[in-house]
């Protein structure tokens, strides 16, 4: 199975797209989670998710109206738009590409615990870290460990993790999923003469990555190495982490 994060940036026009929308598995906690924050004006928001006085407004309307009906995007692989959704370009897939992802790729969510990218959901903002309780547990991560994990180890019991999620969202898992099925990705790119990971050059990296292992339906570790988007080539492989440069 593949994980990714989910993205800031939205958008909520409508895609054509045979891939059928789905009820996130979790809606019901999500629902809670908007109910608690619905109850914060924007100077509450801001502070909370330490954002600009713009973005607390938009999300202090969005959980104002959660749930209302609306004619915009709502499939969770088409509302994100970040860079690793950019690079992993859902919209150009095939429809046997598509359903291959649907069953195989998993998005992590601070609002939802876990999507599969047919999902259907409201527009959000509430990143893994934000310091939030939710009911007796004092964070997102408490809050949704043992869920977002008891579903990872049910619906995929013997594979493979392929994980291309940051550490911020990967980390509510991380203790409760068996660590040797767990595969990582780093990507380096040379800066001021020093090899390192580039935060944006990284995530367009993830989403050329998610891209590959749907398309070439990969399931074992040797048919990685084949990877070449982007310019990174395998550099090497150790400690169940496969390291790509591009230098």
């Amino acid at each position: 199975m593949i994980l990714i994060s989910p993205a800031k940036r939205l958008q909520t026009e409508l895609f054509d797209s045979s891939l059928n929308s789905t009820k996130p598995l979790f809606a019901k906690e999500a629902d809670l989670i908007a109910s608690k924050l619905s109850k914060l004006d924007i100077l509450g928001l801001k502070s909370l998710m330490k954002v600009s006085d713009d973005i607390a407004k938009i999300n202090v309307d969005r959980y104002k109206n959660w749930n209302k009906p609306n004619q915009q995007e709502k499939r969770a692989i088409f509302l994100f738009e970040g860079d690793v959704f950019k690079n992993l370009d859902a919209k150009g897939m095939s429809e046997e590409d598509l359903n291959y992802m649907n069953k195989n790729l998993r998005i992590l969510s601070g609002m939802y615990g876990i999507l599969k990218p047919s999902d259907e959901i409201n527009p959000y903002r509430l990143e893994m870290g934000t310091n939030f309780s939710v009911n007796s547990a004092g964070n997102l991560y408490e809050f949704w460990g043992d869920k977002v994990a008891n579903c990872i180890n049910s619906d995929f019991p013997s594979e493979n993790i392929f994980n291309l999620a940051s550490e911020e969202y990967f980390s509510v898992v991380k203790k409760h999923v068996d660590p040797k099925k767990v595969i990582e990705f780093k990507f380096l790119s040379t800066s001021g003469g020093k090899e390192r990971v580039i935060g944006v050059i990284a995530k367009r990296a993830r989403g050329e990555m998610a891209r590959f292992l749907i398309q070439n339906r990969i399931d074992n570790l040797e048919d990685i190495k084949n990877f070449e988007g982007l310019g990174f080539k395998l550099r090497n492989f150790e400690d169940n982490t496969f390291f790509f440069s591009n230098s």
